[in-house]
């Protein structure tokens, strides 16, 4: 689907840190935790939050009390008068959530819509479902978390193995994937480089989580491995005959972000800068086969960029949402990309993946490195659960 007057304020967006699951954020409520973010989000950036007249959430772990998801967090952040959907799709959720909010801003269904995603994998729930046919009557159980990573009710398999899929039939190795990690790692650096400049630029920091008795700041992501060549040398895969390492995947992390979508007028109104203008030009979905999620941001990618009319020459910068190694190997051999050309300033491989807002950070960073480079397109792709992807195509010029 391609879109002509969708578009995002510069500056109009946030995350928080990312922070590895059982960390400092592991005991906040998803939900509370993005409403005081975005208050705090709106007020630096001086938007009120009447300038909204729909809000559109995205989390993956139910929480209690999200049965009320939108409404409640409209609530939550002043404006009672508003409300809007709640989604959840995997990896994909942020950008379904652009999705949704792409085209009804497009059809003038809605003005300006305020998009927040979040998730806490962190203490995620023990679900019991009633079962009075199981045996005497118990029921059935499931860590909505854990259980989820380790089986894919269609394909039967965990999430690693299908990265093992993905690296056997595309003969991938383990030193191929320890290179990328150590590319990856180093490119992250680049982020904090100059007291973090580059997250500066949207990140909602220092965060302090303490009271008035004791601080507990949060100054930048939390729970990145040190990662050398020597130490990924020695890690053995994690499956018997695989390549995969703990070092050649992400990790599970907590942490919420937010985007403002609207028209082009109400994104000039609300920009950081009148002289940049921020497009969301086109979105793409695919799937893989069974068991093969890495291989689904390839023809994702390409769909975004069919849908936008332009090749991938057109394209300046490149964003990935990559929870194994083994997904950028894979998509610069497909795709002809220098791996050195795609996930500047970091990505999800190395700052973790709360899932929900992972793939809104991301798009976050790619905006912000068009704007460092001159303006151009953008591309965003990424894989979810069930052996899909979805990816986007950005624009950022005057």
């Amino acid at each position: 689907m391609k879109f002509e007057n969708v578009f995002i304020p510069y500056g109009g967006y946030w995350s928080t840190p990312f922070v590895k699951w059982q960390g400092k954020f592991a005991s906040l409520h998803p939900i509370k935790f993005a409403g005081e973010i975005a208050t705090r989000a709106l007020m630096e950036r001086g938007i009120g939050v009447e300038n909204f007249d729909a809000l559109f959430l995205g989390m993956t772990v139910p929480q209690k009390g999200a049965f009320y998801g939108a409404p409640w967090l409209a609530a939550l952040i002043g404006a009672p008068e508003i409300t809007g959907p709640t989604f959840a799709q995997a990896c994909a959720t942020s950008a379904r959530v652009l999705t949704s909010a792409a085209s009804e801003i497009e059809i003038g269904n809605h003005d300006a819509i305020l998009n927040l995603t979040l998730d806490r994998t962190s203490n995620g729930p023990h679900i019991y479902y009633p079962n009075p046919f199981g045996p005497g009557g118990k029921g059935d159980t499931e860590d909505w978390v854990w259980d989820n990573f380790n089986n894919d009710p269609n394909a039967n398999l965990a999430m690693i193995q299908t990265a093992e899929n993905v690296a056997r039939e595309n003969d991938i190795s383990k030193e191929q994937q320890d290179e990328m990690m150590l590319l990856r790692y180093a490119q992250y650096q680049d982020a904090l480089k100059d007291d973090a400049a580059f997250h500066r630029k949207y990140m909602v920091t220092p965060i302090d989580l303490g009271n008035a008795r004791r601080s507990v700041p949060i100054a930048d992501d939390e729970g990145i491995f040190p990662t050398t060549r020597e130490g990924l040398q020695k890690l053995k895969p994690v499956l018997d005959g695989g390549t995969v390492t703990y070092g050649g995947q992400t990790f599970p992390a907590d942490g919420n972000a937010g985007m403002i979508v609207t028209t082009r007028e109400r994104a000039q109104e609300l920009s950081r800068d009148k002289n940049v203008a921020v497009q969301l030009i086109a979105v793409g979905t695919a799937r893989a086969k069974k068991g093969f999620m890495g291989q689904a941001p390839v023809p994702a990618a390409q769909r975004a960029l069919r849908n936008a009319g332009i090749s991938l020459d057109d394209v300046r910068a490149i964003k990935s949402h990559n929870p194994f190694a083994v997904n950028d190997i894979y998509f610069c051999e497909q795709m002809k990309v220098k791996p050195e050309a795609m996930n500047n300033f970091g990505s999800s491989l190395i700052f973790g993946h709360p899932q929900g807002p992972t793939g809104m950070r991301l798009i976050i960073e790619l905006i912000e490195e068009l704007v460092m480079s001159g303006g151009g397109y953008g591309l965003f792709t990424g894989c979810a659960a069930g052996d899909t992807a979805m990816a986007w195509v950005v624009k950022v010029g005057k």
